[in-house]
């Protein structure tokens, strides 16, 4: 198995999920604080089209972040402009963001990960 990096924030409850997850199955992970250290421009370049996802659906639309700057905001923003925001704040950014070799996942789903890891 390859190395797994998680970026990931300590008071998300999908994170502390996945975590758990990953440990119950002797899955070692290394750590990467979100909010300290979100993703760069460079990485979400890579990242994004991995995962499978649109840049809008890397958005953590629960958070306080999203909230605070509105829902307004993030319709009328260009991809480009929600990519240097993702850059700006880690909280925006859905989480986890588990990575594994060439493969990006981006949220905790059980099932995703048992495909993964299986």
């Amino acid at each position: 198995m390859n190395k797994v990096q998680m970026l990931s924030y300590p008071g998300c409850s999908s994170c502390k999920k996945a975590l758990r997850w990953l440990k119950e199955r002797g899955i070692e992970v290394a750590q990467r604080p979100i909010v300290e250290q979100p993703p760069t421009p460079e990485e979400l370049a890579r990242w994004v089209p991995a995962s499978g996802r649109s840049v809008r659906r890397w958005l953590n639309t629960g958070g306080q972040s999203y909230r605070a700057l509105g829902k307004a905001r993030f319709d009328a923003a260009s991809d480009e402009e929600i990519t240097r925001l993702l850059t700006e704040d880690g909280k925006l950014v859905k989480r986890p963001v588990l990575l594994v070799g060439n493969k990006v996942m981006v949220g905790f789903r059980e099932d995703h990960y048992a495909e993964l890891f299986r």
